[in-house]
């Protein structure tokens, strides 16, 4: 396995290629003075907008200036911090973009509530008469449908100001999480006492040894217990933060509110929750043969992670990951393939490992830069898999920043994970046709059925979870680290009650889940890889039809609602369709693990 013990030792060609962005700091530098000097003009321009529509179109352009520029100076600061996140140099770098950005959509609250002064009438006559203005059109008609719940430009400026204190809630839990939580020490497979850290409590909870994997989940779920009220604390915080801009917005629900983002109907997110517990059985069946293979009388909490198969002992190199990636993707055509080679020749992936380099993987970049994609590659399948996913997001950028102008050069959460999961979609069905060998063809189904049950059911459930706090807080019932509790262990009870014991200590998972302080963001994962699934199961049957719609969808970027881009796609998310087509590719994958394993 190849291993650097410094960043200066790795071939460049295994590098991202930042110095595309700015060849030196002190070009950043220079754009960061010049942003600055800029914000005084659009500051002085509130209150011309009801002026004229060259006023409007002004004010528009100016804007976009300077946030594309902004958005530069953002990505090229935090991704060399994550090169090394003990370089003071670049974490203060970030730091001042993430101010200035701060400042910027402070200065420019004004723009939306000066427009929805204007009458609609007027804002339509302006975009008909004005050149230029047609460009907008889509965002401006975006912004009349939020016309009930944008306030006066004085409001919307302190609601803008007041986001570094709202995002209070989720910094301290991270300070608490990353940085003061101790965990203690646990036996290892070779009866060695370590450290249980964040970072290796995966490495644990997969453990063969069926006593690392228990103390490995006692350790790490004991000590969130003993902070149960500090972080139940943090955690009401932030969902009366979402409160608290749901009734300043004047909707009926933070559920309300978070979906409306991006016109996405409430129905979306009832019918995935009652499809999936439509499918729970299925669920259990999964576990019935988990709890079968792994030889166990008892299921316990502790026994959902470790593999239920010998993991193959192959490697994968990163050129071998690179290769079959190529031909596991070659249904999605020439075009889609050349641009990916040309990922890898251009530098867009910074590859190894290096000592303080940020952990995890991610796709990166703003409009006008090429993509760039973090790994931490080990050679395994699952940094293949992981490679193909980020990928997904990388041409998903690439061909919208290509056919879209900035305005709509970027697309929403809602539609992030489909291309990233796609691939990996994929890539599983290329593995499972090209490979005879049983025990790697059992690694690869385990691999997917653990993906889907991980993504589509777990992430349901908290969605499930988010909508129970929100909603009793909207009642005004306290979360207290009981209520929290109680209702975490209920929604275990429901999903895996039937085949598992639902062991106390998992009652406190909630404590420790980042993503319940990003307001209703989970359920998207689920819709993600239920339209994936959906598009992957065209692609393969339908061919050149299907593929000439999604490389439109890829290249749509925000040029129309994410709903009404994944119908042309030929998914419909507002139907259980979707969903139940994963659900077919879930059993199907069953159906053969069950087969091959007897």
């Amino acid at each position: 396995m190849q291993t650097y013990k410094k960043r200066d030792e790795i071939p460049t060609e295994y590098t991202w290629n930042l110095g595309s962005i700015f060849s030196q700091d002190e070009e950043w530098e220079r754009d960061f003075q010049r942003i600055q000097q800029q914000l005084p003009e659009l500051e002085s321009l509130q209150g011309t907008i009801s002026s004229s529509s060259s006023a409007l179109l002004n004010v528009l352009q100016k804007r976009d200036e300077i946030y594309e520029a902004l958005e530069k100076l953002y990505v090229y600061s935090s991704m060399r911090k994550d090169e090394d996140t003990t370089n003071s140099k670049y974490l203060a770098m970030a730091d001042r973009a993430m101010q200035l950005f701060v400042r910027t959509s402070t200065i420019a609250a004004f723009i939306e509530p000066e427009i929805l002064a204007l009458p609609q009438e007027t804002l339509n006559q302006y975009i008909t008469q004005t050149p230029g203005l047609d460009l907008y059109n889509v965002q401006l008609q975006d912004l009349n449908r939020k016309r009930p719940h944008v306030r006066s430009a004085e409001v919307e400026a302190v609601l803008a100001a007041a986001g570094e204190i709202t995002d209070a809630p989720d910094a301290i839990f991270s300070m608490i999480d990353n940085a003061d939580l101790k965990l203690p020490t646990i036996r290892n497979e070779e009866g060695e006492e370590v450290e249980l850290t964040q970072g290796n409590y995966l490495t644990f909870i997969r453990s063969k040894k069926r006593s690392v994997r228990k103390e490995a989940f006692e350790a790490l779920h004991s000590t969130f217990l003993k902070q149960r009220n500090t972080i139940a604390s943090t955690l009401a915080a932030q969902v009366k933060t979402d409160i608290f801009y749901t009734r300043q917005r004047n909707y009926g629900s933070s559920r309300e509110r978070a979906l409306s983002r991006y016109n996405i109907p409430e129905s979306v997110y009832d019918n995935l929750i009652s499809t999936v517990s439509e499918h729970i059985p299925l669920l259990n069946r999964y576990m019935k043969l988990r709890k079968r293979i792994l030889q166990l009388d008892e299921l316990h909490m502790y026994d959902l992670y470790t593999p239920i198969v010998e993991e193959t002992t192959d490697g994968v190199t990163y050129p071998e990951a690179q290769n079959t990636i190529v031909q596991a993707l070659a249904p999605l055509g020439e075009n889609y393939i050349s641009i990916l080679k040309e990922g890898f020749s251009k530098r867009w992936i910074d590859v190894f490992e290096t000592p303080g380099k940020r952990g995890g993987a991610y796709s990166g970049g703003a409009y006008g830069t090429q993509p760039f994609i973090l790994l931490n590659f080990q050679e395994k399948r699952e940094s293949m898999f992981t490679l193909a996913h980020e990928l997904g997001h990388s041409m998903h950028s690439y061909f919208t920043r290509n056919n879209q102008p900035y305005q709509y050069g970027d697309y929403t959460i809602f539609v992030a994970e489909v291309a990233s999961t796609l691939n990996e979609g994929l890539l599983t069905e290329y593995l499972l046709k090209n490979t005879n060998d049983n025990a790697v063809r059992i690694a690869i189904l385990n691999h997917s059925l653990e993906d889907i049950r991980a993504t589509l059911f777990r992430q349901t459930m908290f969605a499930e979870f988010e909508q129970q706090i929100h909603s009793h807080a909207e009642k005004g019932e306290a979360l207290t680290a009981d209520s929290l509790t109680d209702m975490y262990s209920g929604l275990n009870r429901k999903y895996y009650g039937d085949e598992a014991i639902i062991d106390d200590l998992i009652g406190i998972e909630w404590a420790r889940i980042p993503h319940f302080y990003y307001n209703f963001y989970v359920y998207q994962y689920a819709t993600g890889i239920s339209a994936a699934s959906a598009l992957v199961q065209q692609i393969l049957t339908e061919g050149e039809p299907a593929v000439k719609r999604y490389l439109q969808f890829l290249s749509s970027g925000s040029s129309d609602y994410s709903i009404e881009l994944l119908k042309k796609a030929g998914v419909d998310m507002t139907t259980p369709e979707p969903v139940r087509q994963a659900f077919q590719l879930f059993e199907s994958h069953l159906n053969q693990m069950e087969e091959l394993l007897g």
